[in-house]
């Protein structure tokens, strides 16, 4: 934001509020004065500073004299409409926040300046009362002359409450005449729901425990209409130091009160579509779980669009917001029925909270019909769309329930209904519950532990059969993890695969496994067995994995023929079926290639002909019958040589996997498998282990 942009936003505020008030400054002053405030705040939104600017902004406008709400109003405007535009990285929440310090900084100087007054009231009056005769005059005249003409309502009131005096401008806030006010007593100026909040702070006051109180309350009319009031009471004590009567002043703050409700809602009200937002869910969530009668009991239903991000790339944004609102509108008319509340948590996620649950089946039957009233059609613009929802459910006893918890599980039980499929619910279970737990525990630290060092690269010696020679190794990764100890790759693959990570952990993995290889080759030379690493298929499609291959391979100076890359057959072709070019480029870098899911079409092999492969890789049970000491179970037999021979025609080697003695790695040979893996080949080792086996290979 420029100097220029800023002292045009300046002159357009100064030019907003200048006439409201009257201000004994120069225009130059006021440029000045505005302009540090904006600055200080400027600094902060845009990160360069910290502090509570918007509350001094608020504050500043008083000090400069601007006491009329219009000009607090004109600015709240002009900063709502303007703040998004000059700091675009400003979101709802923020801005609300920001402009509700303002609000509350004008507020609170506001009311020390009127404590201030107030303070000089009381002087006035007790001289006016207590002083001598000659000068009772004078005082009287200055205090009268306060007391009629302020716009603050004043009254002189009784130790019992009862009202004495009464200014004008009681008259004005409260519509009541001079005489009905003079009838009545303070407690007459409040509605009935806040007579105990002004009665206990009456009575320390009455009691002499303190010399003034401050309270908001609130007052209805004879119209219905409700004015807010900042009270404040002094109390005045004659020439003994008793008790004998008080001073209190009524500030009308209807208009501060409403601006800063409004902010309230808007801090908790989604923008999009109207329902509650997170912040209120919260507040909603504790109110539920307060165990304001026995048995009480709560539920909550987690509510997730079925495939709306392909609604919203495929038809757009604007189709995507109109298809929330829609859902939005029928979840609140819904929940509405059952004395729930619907909220959005953010993009297409809902939470229906029912605070006076009567217990799982019913829960349930409503989540049935929730879930089709959210099926039907929707009409947007020339779309008919017919929405899908999962819902996660919870429900239990309020005692001992906690928020956190409980929004946890039932996100939990969420994630357990998107995975079975589509417009289901889930009923919380705890035992299923402890293992996706256990999952979302791995996915929120998976990250930490690749920065960390907490996860490590074991390899798989392969042996060539013809001269049991190692020839290879078949990296996996481990993880030594803080709770759940030292985990095997097929247990947090998946969670990698889900939350993204696994692109990231494969780099990871390439470069771990050529540092290793690379060792290998300086240390072993020509009897350095070749590095193996198997590809995920999300990996596989990475536009950046050639690139990223090549960095590897210059980083750590590793041959590419010492590198072989495990590839499934998916990933092999293009959605036309013909092979991806990634293919031939490794190739002709030298790099090997090797399919390792080989086997499970065997209509598939005739495609496999002529691609640049080093090697299939068999696995399966079929191939633990060839460890049965009667032989092969004649099914698994026929399956194995079907696949050993396919590839004997495509001319293309086979290694199988988890062989675990000789006599298995015999009978596999015995049908044309040229090289296995597993514990007849040397079991799970770490890289220098790899190497000691080698070394002890020569000798």
């Amino acid at each position: 934001m420029t100097g220029t942009a800023v002292a045009d936003f300046v002159r357009r505020w100064k030019r907003g509020i200048v006439h409201t008030s009257y201000v004994p400054a120069s225009s130059a002053e006021l440029d000045d004065r505005l302009g540090g405030c904006f600055e200080r705040l400027r600094a902060e939104l845009t990160g360069t500073a910290a502090g509570p600017a918007a509350l001094e902004l608020g504050a500043e406008l008083v000090q400069i004299h601007f006491t009329n709400p219009a000009a607090l109003s004109s600015t709240l405007r002009l900063f709502g409409a303007e703040l998004p535009r000059l700091f675009p990285g400003l979101d709802a929440h923020r801005l609300h926040a920001v402009l509700a310090d303002i609000a509350a900084g004008f507020s609170g100087r506001l009311r020390e300046q009127t404590l201030d007054e107030q303070e000089v009231i009381k002087v006035a009056v007790l001289h006016a009362r207590d002083a001598a005769e000659d000068k009772v005059r004078a005082s009287e005249a200055k205090s009268r002359a306060v007391f009629e003409t302020s716009v603050l309502g004043l009254a002189v009131v009784r130790l019992d409450g009862g009202i004495d005096e009464v200014n004008p401008a009681m008259a004005q806030i409260f519509q009541r005449s001079e005489e009905e006010l003079l009838a009545g007593t303070i407690f007459d100026l409040c509605d009935q729901d806040w007579v105990a909040d002004l009665d206990d702070v009456e009575a320390g006051l009455v009691a002499g425990d303190q010399e003034t109180f401050h309270v908001e309350l609130r007052f209805t009319r004879a119209d219905e209409t409700q004015v807010w009031t900042a009270v404040t009471a002094s109390l005045v004590r004659d020439r003994d130091g008793a008790p004998q009567y008080q001073v209190v002043q009524y500030e009308d703050i209807t208009d501060r009160h409403l601006l800063q409700e409004h902010f309230r809602r808007q801090s908790t009200v989604d923008t999009l579509t109207g329902l509650g937002n997170r912040t209120f869910l919260r507040g909603s969530i504790d109110q539920a779980l307060e165990p304001t009668y026995r048995g009480r009991r709560v539920g909550l239903c987690y509510v997730d669009l079925d495939g709306f991000k392909a609604i919203n790339d495929s038809l757009g944004q604007e189709i995507g917001d109109a298809l929330l609102r829609q859902v939005a509108q029928r979840l609140r008319a819904m929940a509405e029925l059952e004395g729930a509340e619907a909220t959005r948590l953010g993009g297409d996620e809902f939470v229906v909270l029912l605070p006076d649950s009567h217990g799982a089946t019913p829960l349930i039957q409503f989540v049935e019909r929730m879930l089709r009233e959210v099926q039907q059609p929707v009409r947007i613009g020339t779309h008919e769309l017919s929405p899908s929802a999962s819902v996660g459910v919870v429900e239990r006893e309020v005692v001992g329930a906690e928020a956190e918890v409980l929004l946890r599980d039932a996100d939990i039980t969420l994630y357990r209904a998107k995975r079975d499929g589509r417009a289901q619910w889930v009923l919380f279970d705890s035992e299923h519950t402890a293992a996706a737990r256990d999952r979302f525990k791995l996915s929120a630290t998976l990250p930490a532990a690749l920065d960390q060092n907490e996860l490590f690269v074991q390899y798989r010696p392969v042996r060539r059969l013809s001269d049991g020679k190692l020839t290879g190794a078949t990296a996996t990764v481990q993880w030594d993890h803080e709770e759940f100890g030292e985990l095997s790759a097929e247990q947090f693959l998946g969670v990698a695969e889900e939350t993204g990570l696994i692109t990231r952990l494969g780099s990871w993995m390439l470069e771990r496994v050529c540092e290793h290889a690379a060792r290998w080759t300086q240390r072993l030379g020509a009897d350095a067995p070749i590095a193996g690493m198997d590809l995920s298929l999300r990996h596989c499609r990475d536009p950046e994995l050639v690139a990223e291959v090549q960095r590897v391979l210059r980083k750590t100076g590793l041959a590419p023929q010492q590198l072989a890359l495990g590839m499934p057959e998916v990933a092999l072709f293009d959605h036309q079926g013909d092979p991806v070019d990634t293919l031939e480029i490794f190739a002709d870098m030298g790099i090997g290639l090797v399919l390792y899911d080989y086997g499970d079409d065997y209509t598939r092999v005739p495609l496999l002909k002529g691609l640049p492969l080093q090697a299939l890789q068999i696995n399966g049970p079929h191939l633990a019958s060839f460890a049965d000491p009667a032989g092969p179970d004649p099914i698994h037999d026929f399956l194995v040589k079907a696949a050993v021979g396919a590839a004997a025609l495509v001319k293309i080697p086979v290694v199988a996997t988890d062989v675990r003695t000789d006599q298995q790695a015999e009978r596999l040979q015995a049908v044309g498998v040229s090289s296995v893996s597993g514990e007849c080949a040397g079991g799970l080792v770490s890289a220098l282990e790899l190497e000691e086996l080698v070394v002890a290979q020569r000798t």
